[in-house]
């Protein structure tokens, strides 16, 4: 049985529905992040969870105990807001401490769990400060802290470092990712960043227009996204996406990709997609990561099946370990991620090499994977 388990979950608000028949499962212990576009109803779903919000159909239940009508101080959960949330007249300490005061635990039991907290987040020396005395960071730390020392059985968190700056995003994501190892916490969490959600994440749940899209690990979502949607959203650079035609005049089937001004490129049906599936002369859309891009140096040596093309290189982007050379093919972009020392140049003509061990077809009018 799955720790937490959400089935069939919808909510409206009025006669607009917001969340539109969730299904998702997650095992103690696990890491699942909710990611889409802003809108997509990712934290409307946190905060059904928390029981902030009601639902309007379906069930949640946490270890086989249903808390659809529990109230959010009965469902043993707690929450880690965007905005942090900390009382500006108390310490750090009495920050932390103050839930288990209000539920009436011993002064020595409090002081104990701070401490451990304190000990955990590494934030001992600021238990005596105010948040108006902290960084951003600490404050996230503190807003952990609160939440930690409750050991409640899910921990929430709502986009909780959106308003750090880039580095100390990183730094904290590293934080967060360590102190689940640590502490085997089962934890849900929102963001909009596809960067947080691959490294953090045990399981990634997307959404759109309140619709679940995909859920998966981060590998299944990353290399074998569900539709097009998925492919498009996850991944920066996101995958390359272009129009093709299925070819089995000559036995063995071939994806056909027109290019404008020289010879149409040919090459077999990714193994990633069942050839049964696919009619001749059937449109597909070939989907392939820019990581699967590289000039023939570059290519894996590994690679199975490799098929190259030359093409123009329109933009240069050296960026430290990597380097994204941009070229057009079929009428769209193509993004190559080479290593950083590559000697390319913008204008230069460029043999480029598709790794087709890594690519996917989609079906352009349901716009799912052809699996399989």
């Amino acid at each position: 049985m799955a720790f937490l388990e959400i089935s069939a979950l919808r909510k409206r608000f009025g006669n607009v529905d917001v969340l539109k028949g969730i299904d998702i499962t997650l095992d103690k212990g696990g890491f699942l992040v909710l990611v889409g576009p802003s809108g997509c109803g990712k934290s409307t779903l946190l905060n059904t969870i928390a029981g902030l919000e009601s639902i309007s159909s379906g069930t949640i239940s946490v270890e086989g105990q249903q808390i659809n009508d529990l109230h959010p101080s009965k469902r043993d959960i707690a929450m880690v807001f965007q905005s942090y949330a900390l009382y500006p007249n108390m310490s750090v300490a009495e920050n932390i401490a103050f839930g288990m005061e209000m539920r009436g635990v011993p002064k020595d039991e409090r002081d104990k769990a701070v401490a451990e907290v304190a000990k955990t987040l590494q934030i001992v020396p600021l238990l005596g400060r105010r948040p108006s005395q902290l960084s951003g960071g600490q404050r996230q730390r503190v807003a952990m802290g609160r939440a930690l020392v409750r050991q409640p059985r899910v921990f929430l968190f709502d986009e909780p470092l959106s308003n750090l700056d880039a580095k100390l995003r990183v730094d904290m994501r590293v934080e967060i990712k360590r102190l689940h190892q640590r502490t085997g916490t089962t934890i849900v969490y929102v963001t909009h960043d596809q960067i947080e959600a691959m490294t953090l994440a045990t399981r990634i749940a997307v959404l759109k227009d309140g619709e679940l899209q995909q859920v998966g690990t981060p590998y299944e979502v990353y290399n074998s996204p569900a539709n097009l949607f998925v492919a498009d959203f996850m991944g920066s650079p996101s995958m390359n996406l272009l129009d093709g035609t299925v070819d089995k005049s000559n036995g063995a089937a071939q994806v056909v990709i027109v290019h404008p001004g020289s010879e149409p490129l040919r090459f077999p049906v990714p193994t990633s997609a069942d050839v049964s599936q696919l009619a001749n002369g059937a449109k597909v859309i070939f989907g392939i990561r820019p990581e699967a891009v590289n000039d023939l140096e570059g290519t894996d040596r590994n690679a199975k099946n490799i098929a190259t093309f030359d093409g123009l290189v329109d933009i240069v982007e050296p960026a430290g370990s990597d380097t994204y050379v941009v070229t057009s093919l079929a009428g769209r972009e193509v993004t190559a991620r080479m290593r950083a020392d590559v000697n390319v140049h913008r204008g230069q003509n460029q043999t480029f090499a598709f790794n087709l061990d890594k690519a996917v077809l989609f079906n352009p009018e349901t716009t799912q994977r052809i699996g399989a």
